[in-house]
């Protein structure tokens, strides 16, 4: 790696404002060049070929987190990496919905099985420390770790941190502060939940052709949104009344 160029990570885990930061702050920043998440894979080159004293790479990682850092620390393993770490029971609770949202038709007990741990995620994907050591591991520096609760309650603060460790700068008024997505409500996931199965799986496989995952992202969409819309319609007699995560396990009641 060119040593006069100053390379930031950020790993993304997903549903700790991640989205926000991408699309709203990073986007602003001054005196650090941010190459855009849809990037990524182009990334190395990117840095390789042009000539910016800094650099800011971010993707969201999730289940994938090592093997994504091993492939970019391959290359620049002087990079310094940025992680937002969340209260695990909230952040679980989110990855669900948004799962659900994509087409998970599983139970939350499905996705997540804390007794015999057979469920779509592992509590292994829970813990933080590992993903602290992999990072560690690969990474010739100690991560800055940021908290979700922190940010959720005062971004500024939050910007102020980012800003010191990269050596970037921002204007509070370029930085849109309102939430990048409002959360679907329990009756609309329910109703997906029970019908979005028949259209799309939630962990198909990539593709590589940017045309056809172009298409495919547009089809998911293209059904997606109108069930979710189209559940504020659908009379409440006829959903499930059980949390969409239950407090305790017990048997469901027919219905969404």
């Amino acid at each position: 790696m060119d040593q006069q160029k100053q390379i930031y990570f950020h790993v993304r885990l997903g549903k700790t404002a991640s989205t926000y930061l991408q699309t709203r702050f990073f986007t602003k920043l001054k005196g650090i060049h941010y190459i855009h998440t849809s990037l990524y894979k182009k990334s190395k080159k990117i840095i390789q070929q042009t000539d910016h004293p800094k650099y800011l790479v971010s993707r969201e990682f999730d289940q994938q987190l090592e093997s994504e850092v091993k492939w970019f620390s391959s290359d620049f393993p002087d990079a310094k990496t940025i992680v937002f770490f969340r209260r695990q029971d909230g952040w679980i609770a989110s990855q669900y919905k948004r799962f659900v949202k994509n087409g998970f038709p599983g139970a939350f007990t499905q996705f997540i099985d804390v007794e015999k741990d057979n469920g779509y995620w592992k509590k292994e994907d829970l813990l933080f420390y590992p993903k602290l050591k992999t990072l560690e591991h690969y990474f010739k520096s100690k991560p800055l770790v940021l908290f979700y609760e922190e940010f959720k309650k005062d971004p500024i603060p939050v910007f102020n941190k980012l800003c010191d460790f990269m050596g970037a700068e921002y204007d509070i008024n370029e930085v849109d502060l309102s939430p990048k997505h409002v959360s679907y409500n329990e009756k609309q996931l329910k109703v997906i939940r029970k019908i979005g199965w028949r259209f799309f799986r939630p962990n198909m496989p990539p593709i590589k052709n940017p045309v056809l995952r172009f298409l495919r992202r547009i089809y998911h969409m293209a059904i997606r949104y109108p069930i979710l819309y189209g559940a504020l319609l659908v009379p409440e007699s006829w959903v499930n009344p059980e949390p969409l995560i239950p407090r305790r396990i017990g048997k469901s009641k027919k219905g969404f």
